[in-house]
């Protein structure tokens, strides 16, 4: 068993399963943030639910207790405000507060950084997203500049559309485009794991997608 605790925020959702059997096949301890508890079904020892919003900043605090690592991959509620921006603050303040440094979390490809050469294909499917869905893609951005100004050990994670496959496929990262137009959810999870312990993207925000899907 692994000697420190991952906590996972969106662990119960599309992706969020892949990455919880992962962490568990590499015998991470893992505590589970879950606004209903009752649906969740695994029982492993290895987990450990607490009831809780990521909203919430008590919930998120008294959470990340006993932990090494956070990992959300917290998908967007539906009929609710944009939640993203909301719960990095809540992480980021609870995390300064209890001496945590690694932050793991995923995203869209709408993100922009600095860096960024879209292909056009990419660039369409930001306009896209900005024009359809204009308070989550802006709430996403808000989250972005949020874990540039704060001293965390994080990584954003920008991600196409997730294929949930047992599926695994050439995967490649890059700090600049998105070369892909899909990444299987096995791999996905494979590659947030790999992040843990791997510094190469601290502070940074890759894309990572499938080559030859």
């Amino acid at each position: 068993m692994k000697t420190h605790t991952v906590a996972v925020i969106g662990g119960t959702g599309k992706s969020g399963k892949y990455l919880v059997q992962n962490l568990l096949k590499k015998e991470y301890s893992i505590k589970l943030l879950l606004r209903h508890p009752e649906d969740f079904k695994i029982k492993d020892p290895l987990i450990e639910v607490m009831k809780g919003d990521a909203r919430d900043e008590k919930s998120i605090s008294l959470f990340l207790q006993g932990c090494h690592t956070v990992i959300s991959t917290l998908g967007q509620p539906k009929g609710e405000k944009s939640i993203f921006s909301d719960a990095t603050s809540n992480i980021i303040k609870a995390m300064d507060e209890q001496g945590l440094k690694r932050y793991i979390v995923t995203t869209g490809l709408s993100v922009n950084t600095e860096d960024d050469h879209k292909n056009d294909r990419v660039k369409m499917a930001t306009e896209w997203m900005h024009q359809n869905y204009p308070e989550t893609t802006a709430d996403k951005q808000k989250e972005y500049n949020l874990l540039t100004k704060s001293n965390l050990d994080w990584t954003l994670v920008r991600l196409p559309l997730i294929h949930l496959t047992n599926e695994t496929f050439t995967t490649e990262t890059s700090l600049i485009d998105c070369k892909g137009e899909n990444i299987s959810a096995t791999d996905l999870a494979r590659f947030l794991v790999t992040q843990i312990d791997d510094p190469e993207y601290i502070q940074k925000s890759p894309f990572l997608y499938n080559l030859n899907e």
